[in-house]
């Protein structure tokens, strides 16, 4: 439940080592939240990416108690336990943030399809799982937000990227349908479209036009968590632009550079 002063008191991140995730709950930590769980895979273990261990200490320094809890997006039948684990752990869950995924090589996919579906059941199929357990966990208390990162690479797939994207895309929808399950529930979810997003995951990538950081990101998402926004263009100006780009002809849009 959100503390006397209105502010989140409590946070889920699934992903535990995000970039993105974690900057949104530092934010949402300065601002009054003390309970966090941060679940991840090897929750304990250095990141394949070059990252640390799951960050616990650093939120604890900003005087959050932190539980950290191990989480594999790749394993649906312990989604729902998952989210039980973490309420039992810091009661009611005001914000939960599935921040979690594979950013694969096109190239990669076309030679490997078996890779291409692992990926996409991470991408799409984790994510299903457990934004429907941490709904019914909201529905349940009658409060709370769930977060859901998608991606303008969804909006409209690009042949670059387009098993990538066709997850997204199919985040986005779900997305928006649970919304519209929760309305007048008292949960909600908040769908975050960002475009291309400097940091770890896209190192060594050419940013896109209009890119951004996780940290804007992360901003988006507090004020939209403060304003009750249902759908988070990051940077904003996204909005327009794709409402222009899902005009455009297949054979134009084919056409653009990869």
């Amino acid at each position: 439940m959100r503390n006397a002063l209105g502010s989140v008191d409590t946070v889920l991140l699934l992903g535990g080592r995000s970039e993105i995730g974690l900057a949104i709950v530092e934010r949402l930590v300065r601002r009054g939240a003390r309970r966090v769980v941060l679940a991840a895979r090897d929750a304990s273990a250095p990141s394949k990416d070059g990252g640390t261990a799951v960050p616990a200490e650093d939120l604890e320094r900003l005087g959050a108690e932190v539980h950290v809890l191990d989480f594999d997006a790749a394993r649906p039948e312990t989604h729902a336990a998952l989210i039980e684990e973490a309420a039992a752990k810091v009661g009611d869950l005001d914000v939960v943030i599935p921040a979690f995924g594979v950013l694969g090589s096109q190239a990669i996919y076309d030679a490997d399809p078996v890779a291409a579906a692992r990926d996409v059941a991470v991408n799409f199929g984790g994510h299903v799982s457990i934004g429907l357990a941490a709904a019914r966990r909201l529905r349940e208390q009658g409060h709370g937000t769930l977060v859901v990162l998608s991606s303008v690479a969804g909006v409209r797939v690009r042949k670059a990227n387009f098993v990538y994207g066709s997850a997204k895309a199919g985040l986005d929808g779900f997305a928006q349908g649970l919304a519209d399950a929760l309305h007048g529930s008292g949960a909600r979810v908040v769908v975050v479209r960002p475009g291309f997003v400097i940091g770890r995951m896209t190192r060594g990538m050419t940013p896109a036009p209009m890119s951004v950081t996780a940290a804007e990101v992360a901003d988006a998402v507090v004020e939209a968590l403060d304003t009750r926004k249902v759908t988070v263009w990051v940077p904003a100006r996204l909005r327009l632009a794709f409402a222009v780009m899902r005009l455009l002809p297949r054979p134009l849009w084919r056409r653009l550079p990869r």
